[in-house]
């Protein structure tokens, strides 16, 4: 059993993994402009526009987090044989992402949210995508892909936006052949397939998705409610580690009869967008590493907070976190190891 040194020599063990991402992932496209007149035709502002911009989204997002951590993220998903799917493979490229593990396929549409914004305010969205599941064809080839960059991960994370990507049955075939090769799994769930991920190492909902992915309800201060659902989550999915956001509250994580609430650190809160892609990208990487369940905690609330005060949908800024996690003694604070 070898022990990190320092949390200098934590954040370089980050530059040698390689991280296998999985699942739904979309272009997030944006056009700013400013409205100062309402149209003639209806009861809408009419909007000049002054920039457009598209960027990856979704589980892609969560690719260029890893990337920024220093790990080598590779991207796992189905795109539509469409412009969309063009400008998404763009994209990747213009990133350094790999496209290795993308299918393309002309029976679905490349997912698109295209936002309409004057001055600080989002007038209108329009969304383009597909939410049935995949087709066998589509199905063998997804496996293929992942099995081919599984053999090279250190730790794979499942990304479910509830898009079509995931069905029962192959996050059920995704999870075996991860626990086949003693590969960590860490899940980042939605509402369609909360339950279906039994047997993976640590998965990550937000409150929300708890309270709807369980059927169950109660008032955020009910602490004793709170904890019987994710001791409910934990048999139900027989997962060993539950990590749950709780916005400004911080987190809280479950390891067996362990429980450990963080607290969130004060912060001027710009947009909360794409928190949640930090939190499980900072999370996955610790696991990876074995590092203790509180430094895992630890290290991704903080990251989460960090990223809250950019506007938009931002990846992580290693040196910052570094910086805050030294700052506050993060490291010092817990025991972290790693298993060779």
């Amino acid at each position: 059993m070898n022990q990190f040194s320092s949390l200098k020599a934590l954040f370089e063990a980050f530059n040698g993994l390689q991280v296998l991402v999985v699942g739904d992932v979309m272009i997030d496209s944006y056009l700013w402009g400013k409205s100062t007149r309402i149209s003639p035709e209806a009861p809408v502002p009419i909007v000049n526009v002054i920039k457009r911009e598209k960027r990856l989204g979704g589980a892609a997002n969560v690719a260029l987090n890893i990337e920024a951590m220093g790990a080598v993220p590779l991207l796992c998903s189905v795109i539509g044989d469409d412009q969309d799917g063009a400008d998404y493979l763009r994209l990747m490229e213009e990133k350094g992402l790999s496209s290795e593990g993308i299918v393309q396929s002309p029976e679905r549409v490349t997912t698109i949210k295209h936002r309409i914004i004057a001055g600080a305010q989002q007038l209108l969205r329009v969304d383009s995508e597909i939410e049935h599941n995949l087709t066998d064809y589509e199905e063998r080839h997804l496996e293929e892909r992942y099995l081919k960059l599984l053999e090279r991960s250190d730790v794979v994370i499942f990304e479910d936006y509830d898009k079509g990507v995931f069905s029962e049955q192959n996050i059920r075939r995704f999870l075996q052949l991860a626990n086949e090769r003693n590969i960590p799994s860490v899940i980042d769930p939605k509402k369609k397939n909360f339950l279906s991920y039994v047997g993976c190492t640590l998965f990550k909902p937000n409150l929300k998705e708890l309270k709807e992915g369980l059927k169950v309800e109660f008032t955020d201060e009910n602490l004793p409610a709170f904890e019987e659902a994710v001791a409910d989550l934990q048999k139900r999915l027989q997962v060993q580690q539950v990590l749950v956001t709780l916005s400004e509250r911080g987190v809280f994580v479950a390891d067996g009869e362990e429980k450990t609430y963080i607290g969130a650190h004060r912060r001027s809160i710009s947009d909360v967008s794409g928190a949640g892609d930090t939190v499980i990208s900072v999370a996955a990487l610790c696991v990876a590493l074995r590092t203790s369940k509180e430094f895992m905690a630890g290290l991704s609330n903080l990251g989460g907070g960090l990223v809250c005060e950019q506007v938009g949908v931002v990846p992580i800024n290693k040196s910052r976190l570094f910086e805050e996690a030294a700052q506050i003694r993060l490291f010092e604070k817990n025991e972290h190891r790693v298993v060779k």
